[in-house]
C-alpha cells in the first residue's frame, strides 16, 4: 500500500529531475565542444552532431541510472548521510557514463580536467538544489506546519514510547498524531485498541496507522489491514523496541492478509560486495605492510619477556552464515586457551603488563587484519561473538534479528563499539543494544558509514574507551 492524499510534494520528484536533467546538458554544451570547436546544436547531419547525440545520450542514461540506485526516493525520514551516498554514488555512475561517451567518439578532443571541472559542476549544482528542497521541506513541516502526514498510534509499550518520542521531538518529520489508542496506562490513550476501529471508519484525513505488533491477536491484525484498504492509509507495524528500526522485512499481501519475509540487504549485493571487498584488502593490505610487519617484531619481544607462549592468540567465532574461523590478535593474557563462556574483566588478573596496554589501545586486535585479508572478516560489521555466547545470546535475543546479524561479514569494528557497547556483556541490555545497533549497520550499510565507523575508532583509539580492558 502506498496512498498518498492532498500532497503537493510529490510533484517536487519530477521537478527535480527535469532540473538534473536540464543541467547536465545545459552545462555540457557550455563546457564541453564536442562538435570539434563549434557549439551549434542543431545540425542536418544528426549522426555528425555530437551535441544532440550527447543530449539523448545523457537524458536515457540519467533516468537508467537514478532508477537502479533509487537517487530521486528521499523522504521524509531520509538521512542527510543518505543523500550525500547516493550523490557520490551517482557522480561516480554518470562520470563512466560520461568518459564512456568520449572513448566511443575517438574524435572528440577534450581534456580529461576539463571534462571532471563539468561533472563537478554539475553535482554541485544538482547537490545544492537537492539539498535545499530537502530543508525546505523540513522547515516548512517544523514551523509552518504544511506537508504533514495524519497518523494514529495502536498499542502501548517502549516500542510506541519510542516512535512517540521521535515524532514529537522531530517535528521536521511532519507527523501529526489524531489518536493514540492503547490499554497502557503509562501513556495517555484515547480509548483501548477496540475502539481505534470506529475512530478509523469515521476519519476520512487519516493517512497511516502504526501498529504495536507484538500487542495485536491475529484477528485484530487482519482488521487493521481490511480497514486500511476500504479506507485507503498505509498501515506500519512497530515491533519491540530494540528492532525498531528494521527494514528487513518485507511485507507482502496475500488478499488482505500481510505475510513478512526476509528482505535481502544492500549490503549483499553483488556490486556492493564487490566495493567493500575491494576497499577492506587495499585498506588491510596497507596496515599489514606498513604496520603489522615492524610491530609485531617488537610485540614478539616484549610478549616473550614477560610471559611463555606464542605472539598470536587463537579463538574461534562464528563469521557469515554462522561459519566458524580462527579470529587473531596479539597475546594480551598469561593463558595460551580460550577459556568459554568468558570475557575479561576489569582488573583481570589473566591479563599482562604489555597486555594491559594493547587491549586498551586496541592495538591487540590489529592482526584481524589477516582474517579480512583471508576473507573471514571485515574491516567494519558486527562483532563476532565467542561459540558459547553465540548460542546464549541466541535465547535472549529474537532469532530474526540472531539469523540476520549473521547474514554478512563480522567486522574488525562496528556501529555497536563507537556507540560504547564493546567487550564485556554485565546484563541482558548491553547485548539488546548491541544487537539492535548491528542490525541498524546492516540495514543502512554505505561506504559513507563505513568510512564514518573507521573514524570514529581511531579517535576512541587515542581517547580511550572505558570499555577496553
Amino acid at each position: 500500500m502506498g496512498h498518498v492524499r492532498g500532497r503537493y510534494s510529490w510533484l517536487l520528484r519530477p521537478a527535480l529531475i527535469i532540473y538534473d536533467i536540464f543541467i547536465i546538458n545545459v552545462l555540457a554544451f557550455y563546457m564541453l565542444d564536442f562538435n570539434d570547436g563549434s557549439l551549434y546544436f542543431f545540425s542536418s547531419d544528426f549522426l555528425n552532431n555530437k551535441n544532440l547525440l550527447y543530449c539523448i545520450y545523457s537524458v536515457l542514461l540519467w533516468l537508467i541510472s537514478t532508477f537502479f540506485i533509487n537517487f530521486y526516493k528521499v523522504y521524509r525520514y531520509t538521512s542527510v548521510l543518505k543523500i550525500f551516498s547516493l550523490l557520490v554514488k551517482q557522480f561516480l555512475i554518470y562520470g563512466v557514463i560520461v568518459y564512456a561517451f568520449l572513448g566511443v567518439f575517438r574524435s572528440i578532443n577534450l581534456s580529461a580536467f576539463t571534462t571532471l571541472n563539468y561533472l563537478l559542476y554539475s553535482f554541485l549544482a544538482i547537490a545544492f538544489l537537492k539539498l535545499s528542497s530537502y530543508y525546505a521541506l523540513k522547515a516548512v513541516r517544523a514551523y509552518l506546519k504544511g506537508n504533514q502526514r495524519n497518523i494514529v498510534i495502536v498499542g502501548g509499550g517502549e516500542s510506541v514510547k519510542e516512535i512517540l518520542k521521535i515524532f514529537n521531538q522531530k517535528k521536521e518529520l511532519g507527523y501529526n498524531i489524531k489518536g493514540l489508542f492503547n490499554a497502557d496506562k503509562s501513556i495517555k490513550s484515547d480509548g483501548t485498541i477496540e475502539e481505534s476501529f470506529s475512530f478509523l471508519r469515521n476519519n476520512t484525513q487519516i493517512d497511516e496507522i502504526y501498529c504495536a505488533i507484538d500487542q495485536l491477536s491475529e484477528k485484530q491484525v487482519n482488521e487493521f489491514v481490511k480497514c486500511s484498504n476500504m479506507n485507503n492509509f498505509n498501515i506500519k507495524f512497530v515491533p519491540s523496541n530494540f528492532k525498531f528500526f528494521t527494514k528487513r522485512l518485507h511485507v507482502d499481501y496475500y488478499n488482505y492478509l500481510p505475510v513478512l519475509s526476509i528482505q535481502e540487504v544492500s549490503l549483499n549485493n553483488e556490486f556492493n560486495k564487490l566495493i567493500k571487498r575491494n576497499f577492506d584488502i587495499l585498506f588491510s593490505l596497507i596496515v599489514v605492510v606498513l604496520v603489522l610487519s615492524w610491530l609485531s617484531i617488537i610485540l614478539f619481544i616484549l610478549i616473550k619477556i614477560e610471559s611463555k607462549g606464542p605472539l598470536f592468540y587463537k579463538h574461534r567465532r562464528n563469521g557469515i552464515n554462522y561459519k566458524e574461523f580462527n579470529c587473531y590478535k596479539y597475546r594480551s593474557l598469561y593463558i595460551t586457551e580460550e577459556v568459554s563462556g568468558t570475557y575479561v574483566k576489569q582488573n583481570d588478573s589473566r591479563v599482562t603488563k604489555i597486555g594491559r596496554f594493547l587491549r586498551k589501545t586496541s592495538i591487540d586486535e590489529l592482526p584481524q587484519f589477516i582474517n579480512v585479508l583471508i576473507g573471514d572478516m571485515s574491516l567494519v560489521g558486527p562483532r563476532p561473538h565467542m561459540l558459547s555466547f553465540t548460542e546464549e545470546y541466541s535465547k535472549k535475543i529474537d532469532k530474526y534479528d540472531f539469523i540476520f546479524r549473521h547474514h554478512v561479514k563480522p567486522g574488525i569494528t562496528g556501529l555497536a563499539q563507537i556507540k560504547g557497547y564493546r567487550g564485556e556483556i554485565e546484563n541482558d541490555v548491553d547485548i539488546i543494544n548491541r544487537i539492535k545497533y548491528d542490525i541498524f549497520y546492516i540495514e543502512n550499510w554505505s561506504l559513507l558509514l563505513d568510512f564514518k565507523i573507521i573514524f570514529q575508532t581511531i579517535i576512541n583509539i587515542f581517547k580511550g574507551d572505558k570499555n577496553a580492558y
